[in-house]
């Protein structure tokens, strides 16, 4: 839960972006979301690095002599003007080229990113404002979990640009009624923010821990296999995405397509089916459904 010092430093972000003119709050999320994405970019960077001088094996960093300026710990030293210049016509192009790199796991989220930041004094602030909140331990993956249900919670229940999200106490107690296992093959076809998705995998790590995450091959199901969403917004589809991988999940496939088309062809692959209407365990006889 969000409270205190790091509340406020979030809500100061948060107003940052509005005193900007970025008043949606989709719009708002999504921009943190790809700062997050860069961030994260220059630490995982260093971090392989590290490991391949430890294990004396090559490693070639995919910023390269000539795109260090595109590490977050390089450009954020910048003036503000140059900084500006930088992340816009340098960082974002080079996010689209990442798709085929195994370091890139977030990048095909990133193909259509726009950078929307509007000054060079605001990107200063928002990169400094940032910061603060990683040096309060935004890069914890439990702490990251919270502080993106925090800004998730700034969606408006119902309305924001058509969007509705489901209240968190009751996808809670959808899932806690179904009680899914550590096999299950799950689809959210509506996912939006992945809501439904992210309490399945929150709830598996509490009741099956040992039997998901010492198990190599269960353990790989659930980062690849496991979790499937569709939704035909693909802002949303960035911030589900984001979502998921800030609870644990590696590399869900949250994609886009109309899930009532004609030519969808999905039959028979899920255990489990979320809906913002209903929940559905396809397990036989034994299949269960809430309607609320």
């Amino acid at each position: 839960m969000v409270t205190g010092e790091l509340k406020r430093k979030i809500d100061a972000l948060w107003e940052t972006f509005w005193t900007g003119g970025l008043t949606n709050p989709l719009t708002v999320i999504e921009q943190i979301t790809y700062l997050m994405f860069i961030h994260d970019l220059d630490s995982l960077d260093d971090t392989k690095a590290k490991e391949a001088v430890m294990l004396d094996v090559p490693y070639t960093s995919i910023f390269g002599a000539d795109r260090r300026q595109y590490k977050w710990s390089v450009f954020r030293d910048l003036p503000a003007a140059e900084m500006f210049d930088t992340v816009q016509k340098g960082v974002f192009p080079f996010l689209k080229t990442l798709g085929s790199s195994p370091e890139g796991a977030y990048s095909k989220y990133m193909d259509d990113a726009i950078f929307m930041i509007p000054t060079p004094q605001k990107l200063s602030q928002i990169v400094d404002q940032m910061d603060a909140l990683y040096a309060s331990g935004l890069a914890a993956p439990d702490i990251r979990g919270d502080v993106y249900e925090y800004l998730l919670s700034k969606l408006s229940t119902a309305g924001t640009n058509g969007q509705f999200r489901t209240p968190r106490h009751i996808i809670r107690m959808m899932v806690e009624l179904l009680a899914p296992g550590p096999d299950e093959i799950v689809c959210d076809p509506a996912c939006g923010t992945s809501g439904f998705l992210v309490a399945v995998g929150e709830y598996l790590k509490e009741k099956y821990r040992e039997e998901i995450f010492y198990d190599p091959a269960r353990l790989a199901h659930y980062n690849t296999s496991m979790f499937t969403g569709y939704d035909m917004d693909r802002t949303m589809l960035r911030i589900g995405a984001m979502n998921m991988m800030t609870h644990g999940v590696e590399d869900p496939s949250i994609q886009y397509r109309d899930s009532l088309s004609d030519q969808n062809e999905d039959t028979d692959k899920y255990t489990l089916l979320l809906l913002l209407t209903r929940f559905v365990k396809l397990s036989g006889q034994s299949s269960k459904v809430l309607i609320y």
